[in-house]
């Protein structure tokens, strides 16, 4: 995959499997790229729906967006410590600066203690029917939920100690250069 650029600011686009745009972030400054994933950042950010409606973040967020795996993880700073939201998603593509992926509605919420729960089952078998999802994407999204509940246990990439806390300041310098120009 090509390499993008540090710093830069993006959007991010969610779809559902059937195509229709579910959600759409208006800023995500990339802050680093390994073979895994991207890091991305974003704080109050506008999000719009896809009936319309908007509202903005409250939080700082780092987010990681893996190339080959079928989830992505948003770190989010809370007064009584990181939370982490996590989608399992299609992994991403980039198209003219515009972060995209498909949202498959399970998520995983993994608290400051490391408990954790998994949402929005109803959801996801909701769209699962309605969308007619193949027996294979089904069996990938639910290895995958399998395989990201074990990385959170094992406190292991995203959730290692110390790492939401590494990019935020990187972030901070990037949005402040972006504001100045």
């Amino acid at each position: 995959m090509k390499k993008n650029n540090i710093g830069e600011k993006y959007i991010i686009h969610s779809y559902k499997h059937d195509g229709s745009i579910h959600r759409a972030w208006d800023e995500a400054i990339l802050l680093d790229e390994t073979d895994e994933y991207l890091v991305f950042g974003n704080e109050r950010t506008k999000v719009i729906e896809s009936d319309g409606r908007s509202w903005k973040t409250k939080e700082p967020a780092i987010m990681y967006y893996f190339k080959n795996n079928w989830y992505n993880v948003i770190g989010q700073y809370k007064k009584d410590g990181i939370y982490y939201y996590c989608n399992i998603a299609s992994p991403f593509i980039i198209d003219h600066k515009t972060i995209k992926y498909i949202d498959y509605d399970l998520d995983l919420r993994v608290f400051p203690d490391g408990a954790f729960k998994v949402l929005d089952r109803g959801e996801y078998n909701y769209h699962k029917n309605k969308m007619n999802y193949s027996d294979e994407i089904d069996t990938i999204l639910k290895t995958e939920l399998s395989n990201l509940i074990e990385l959170a246990r094992a406190k292991k990439g995203p959730f290692e100690k110390g790492q939401v806390e590494y990019y935020y300041p990187i972030y901070k310098k990037y949005k402040n250069q972006l504001l100045t120009k």
